[in-house]
C-alpha cells in the first residue's frame, strides 16, 4: 500500500518550509547571501542543517526561492502605485519613487536582488524578475501615449531603459557602509525623485496638442 500523508502531516511540512524560508529571507536581508549559510539558516529556523537539503536539495535551489518571494514583494509595491492615481507620467515617477524608497529603507536585501554576485541560477532569476518591472512601466507609456501625454515611441524599449537606470543609480547607494546607508528620510526622497525626474525626462516632452 503507497504511503500517504496526513492533513496535519501536509500543515506541518508546510510551515516548516515556510520558516525555512523566511529565516533565510531574514539573514539574506541582514547580510546579504554570503551571509546566509546552510548552518545559519538551520540555526535561525531551529532545524537540522540536513533537515534543509530535505526541503531544498542545494542551496541555490532556496535561494531561488528567498529571490522569487523578495523580488514578488517589491513588484507588487510597484504595481500597486502604478494602478494608483495621477497620470502616466505622475504614476511611473510614482513607482520609481516606491522602487528606491523601499529598497534604501532595506538596501542589504536590495543589493541582495539587484547585483550581489551570486550562483549563476540565483542570476537568471535576477534576470527574469526585471521582466515585470519592465511591463510595468511599458504598461504606463503605452496609457501616455493613448492619452497623447506622452510622444508615440517603443513602450518596451523605454521600459528596458528605465529598469536598466534604476538599477544602475541606485547601485552605489546601496553599497555604502552601515553608518553612512542608514536610514535618511530626506536623503532617500531627493534621490527617488531625482531619478524618478530622470526616467520621467527620458520619455521626452510632452506633444504640444497632448493632454494632460
Amino acid at each position: 500500500m503507497a504511503y500517504r500523508r496526513t492533513k496535519m502531516m501536509e500543515e506541518r511540512l508546510a510551515r516548516t518550509r515556510e520558516e525555512i524560508v523566511t529565516a533565510a529571507l531574514a539573514l539574506v536581508a541582514s547580510g546579504g547571501y554570503a551571509a546566509a549559510s546552510m548552518p545559519a539558516i538551520a540555526a535561525r529556523a531551529e532545524v537540522s542543517t540536513g533537515l534543509l537539503y530535505r526541503y531544498f536539495p542545494s542551496k541555490a535551489d532556496l535561494f531561488e526561492e528567498v529571490f522569487r518571494r523578495a523580488s514578488q514583494r517589491e513588484i507588487d509595491a510597484c504595481a500597486r502605485r502604478a494602478a494608483g492615481p495621477g497620470t502616466a507620467r505622475e504614476r511611473l515617477a510614482g513607482v520609481v519613487e516606491t522602487f528606491a524608497r523601499r529598497a534604501l529603507k532595506g538596501p542589504r536585501l536590495a543589493w541582495a536582488l539587484l547585483a550581489e554576485p551570486v550562483d549563476p541560477a540565483i542570476e537568471a532569476e535576477r534576470l527574469r524578475y526585471r521582466q515585470p518591472y519592465r511591463d510595468i512601466f511599458a504598461q504606463l507609456v503605452r496609457e501616455g501615449i493613448a492619452t497623447g501625454e506622452i510622444a508615440p515611441q517603443d513602450a518596451d524599449i523605454v521600459a528596458a531603459a528605465i529598469v536598466g537606470a534604476i538599477a544602475e543609480a541606485m547601485a552605489s547607494p546601496l553599497t555604502q557602509p552601515p553608518e553612512a546607508s542608514a536610514t535618511d528620510p530626506e536623503r532617500d526622497a531627493r534621490l527617488g525623485a531625482a531619478i524618478a525626474r530622470f526616467c520621467v525626462q527620458a520619455l521626452g516632452p510632452r506633444p504640444r496638442s497632448g493632454a494632460g
